[in-house]
């Protein structure tokens, strides 16, 4: 077993929560020439469960075949994926500021779910037979008042968060409820994450 893996996500929030259980890591992020977005779309149809699964295993592949075309030093490839759900509607990352109000209209003063998929490939060289978990919790958000939804926009903090907030910043004084694992909000559950690596040898 290697004593580090490969993260394949821009996320600082994600090398956070990794370096806090003690996984060491290296980023696998994609090159000028990978279309990465392009992956997120979402397929007609598609129930939010299904829809984060199938990006998550999308990015690890796309990760196992970046590793293999630079000939780097073979190791576990990790990916997660993160969506937020109000009832069967998906709410990604918002387009603009004005989608960013909307969905944060949307949430208020409703419980919404955030689904995150984490994945795991145990190496590169390996047939791709990638273990995965799912872990689902379900925020409740307090009433916001516009002007709230206008000041956090303004910030910045939605921009590239999946529901257009970040429960990390300043959005965490909102949470009325939330039951699951709060590092799953994050981006990163910490739990499952264990799980996965725990069966390749690593442990906490």
């Amino acid at each position: 077993m290697t004593d580090f893996l490969y993260l394949a996500s821009q996320s600082a929030r994600r090398r956070q929560l990794l370096a806090q259980i003690g996984v060491r890591h290296e980023l696998l992020l994609p090159g000028a020439d990978e279309d990465a977005e392009s992956l997120e779309a979402v397929q007609a149809g598609e129930a939010p469960a299904d829809y984060v699964q199938r990006v998550t295993l999308a990015k690890l592949g796309a990760a196992r075949a970046r590793l293999l075309a630079r000939g780097l030093p073979p190791a576990p490839i990790l990916c997660a994926d993160t969506t937020v759900a109000l009832g069967p509607r998906i709410l990604g990352k918002p387009d603009d500021d004005e989608d960013a109000a909307r969905t944060l209209q949307a949430l208020s003063g409703r419980t919404h779910e955030v689904l995150t998929a984490v994945a795991v490939l145990e190496g590169p060289h390996e047939a791709f037979e990638p273990q995965l978990l799912l872990q689902v919790s379900r925020v409740r958000l307090r009433t916001l008042e516009p002007d709230e939804i206008v000041r956090y926009v303004a910030s910045g903090e939605s921009q590239g968060k999946a529901g257009a907030y970040a429960i990390q910043s300043q959005a965490a004084a909102w949470v009325e409820h939330l039951e699951g694992s709060y590092t799953g909000v994050v981006g990163l559950p910490l739990f499952e994450t264990a799980q996965l690596l725990g069966a390749l040898g690593w442990r906490f």
